[in-house]
């Protein structure tokens, strides 16, 4: 049995916050600049050009890359040999994400009720935590900060199994096009099928986490990931809706067994910058 004190966990949340909110992945970077080289539509390759030179900036300037810094997802992997030590798991990612915001003077945007009391919580938590036991005695930490921007064009349906594949590609097709500019394209796209309604859309979110030169190790979902991108730039919306031929930069797909009477999708869309980290202690 390994232990682990929750301080460890606390810190390595605070630091990543910090981290995310200002530093672009290095992938998604290097995708962004390829695309911009590739681009032919004058305004939108003008704008990928902006794009990269906000990112650059805000790395060397310690400067938040949109003044949205999102709601955090947390998705924790506990190792079932693992025993967690010096207090709560949810409360040292909670004080982590609390000290990360405020620490670093990034922009708080939680409220504490949808409805009746949105007053903000000033220190930009509670975050949303997924945990998962797993073999082993590794402690994975998943961690994305969304802003809404995205995450509001973000959608979910209920299909029949009769609409088969050609009713997700419509979905996610439709889905990437109602987004347009207000997802602040180009787009990385999440794509969670299967499951049940509120389990495809956990897929959907956690699909953004794959790395960019990665695809889905199914050879089927693969070429599926790869038609939806193709399909996708080709409706012109191009970097910040200026009709380029940049409309993605990746779409990845998530599955799951589902009950034989459904067929669950849900799209999340995520602005270019997807920003997000891995811990692993």
């Amino acid at each position: 049995m390994r232990e682990v004190d929750v301080s460890r966990i606390k810190e390595a949340v605070k630091q990543a916050c910090g981290e995310m909110a200002v530093y672009c992945s290095s992938d998604i970077l290097e995708k962004l600049k390829e695309r911009r080289d590739a681009e032919t539509g004058r305004r939108s390759k003008i704008a990928m050009e902006m794009l990269v030179e906000n990112a650059e900036l805000a790395a060397g300037e310690n400067i938040p890359i949109c003044q949205d810094t999102g709601l955090v997802t947390v998705y924790v992997t506990l190792g079932q040999e693992v025993h967690l030590a010096g207090g709560s798991l949810k409360e040292a990612i909670q004080q982590g994400v609390r000290e990360g915001y405020t620490e670093n003077f990034l922009r708080a945007s939680v409220v504490k009720d949808p409805l009746f009391d949105r007053s903000n919580t000033k220190d930009n938590t509670p975050a949303v935590i997924y945990t998962e036991i797993a073999d082993g005695e590794e402690v994975k930490i998943e961690l994305t900060a969304k802003g809404f921007g995205s995450e509001n064009m973000s959608r979910i349906a209920m299909l029949k199994p009769a609409e088969g594949l050609d009713g997700v590609k419509k979905f996610v097709i439709d889905t990437i096009r109602l987004a347009g500019p207000n997802a602040c394209p180009p787009m990385i796209v999440g794509v969670g099928i299967g499951g049940t309604f509120d389990y495809s859309a956990v897929l959907s979110k956690k699909a953004l986490l794959r790395p960019m030169k990665e695809y889905n190790p199914d050879p089927q979902y693969k070429a599926l990931e790869e038609e939806l991108e193709r399909e996708a730039d080709q409706l012109k919306i191009g970097a910040m809706g200026l009709h380029g031929n940049t409309t993605v930069l990746k779409v990845s797909i998530l599955s799951a067994p589902t009950h034989i009477a459904g067929l669950p999708c849900a799209v999340n869309i995520c602005c270019h910058a997807c920003r997000h980290r891995e811990i692993v202690l």
